[in-house]
């Protein structure tokens, strides 16, 4: 599993690792060895400004949700004005900082059978687009590819571009041999 897990960072994380994404969410089964690699990434990553955690275990199929984030970051967009109103609207108590933020999502994760909406301001989607995206119901947008968008397509596509980009670079270094912790950018 541990090299597995590894991979699975690689292929679903490159754009956070390197420093161009605040956050990415993968799903994986649910083993012993998940949480032995969680725990061990976390540490090795830690220095860098990465978290992990898994937040949310599914009783029905077993698979987790692994969020992959740069805790600075996440914790600056969380600050934003604009991203507290509209947490707070949407029922998160924001006294407790970025991590009980985090903490509510994954309860919600866990106790909702659709993915809350709101995940895109844990993930780092522009603000303008989660609430085009719940307002819209998922129509009418703009562009699509690792989210929705409802502002600025070229913008958006940029980006894309970029996490791509990103994710096939760190995917061939990966396969050439270079280990993951070279391919962490620092925070």
């Amino acid at each position: 599993m541990h090299n597995s897990f590894e991979e699975m960072l690689i292929e679903r994380c490159a754009p956070t690792l390197a420093g161009v994404k605040p956050a990415n969410l993968f799903r994986c089964a649910d083993d012993e060895a998940l949480f032995y690699a969680v725990h061990a990434w976390n540490e090795r990553l830690r220095a860098s400004g990465i978290r992990i955690r898994v937040v949310k275990r599914c009783r029905r199929t077993h698979d987790c949700l692994v969020y992959v984030c740069r805790w600075d970051w996440i914790c600056r967009l969380l600050e934003q004005p604009e991203t507290r109103d509209f947490l707070r609207k949407n029922g998160y108590d924001l006294s407790g900082g970025g991590e009980a933020a985090v903490c509510q999502l994954s309860r919600r994760l866990c106790m909702q059978q659709d993915f809350p909406h709101e995940i895109g301001v844990f993930l780092g989607y522009p603000l303008r687009d989660v609430i085009g995206f719940i307002r819209n119901k998922g129509k009418n947008y703009t562009c699509c590819g690792h989210w929705k968008c409802y502002g600025d397509a070229e913008e958006a596509q940029r980006r894309f571009a970029v996490f791509r980009y990103c994710t096939e670079l760190y995917q061939r270094m990966y396969r050439s041999g270079v280990p993951l912790l070279e391919l962490v950018v620092a925070a």
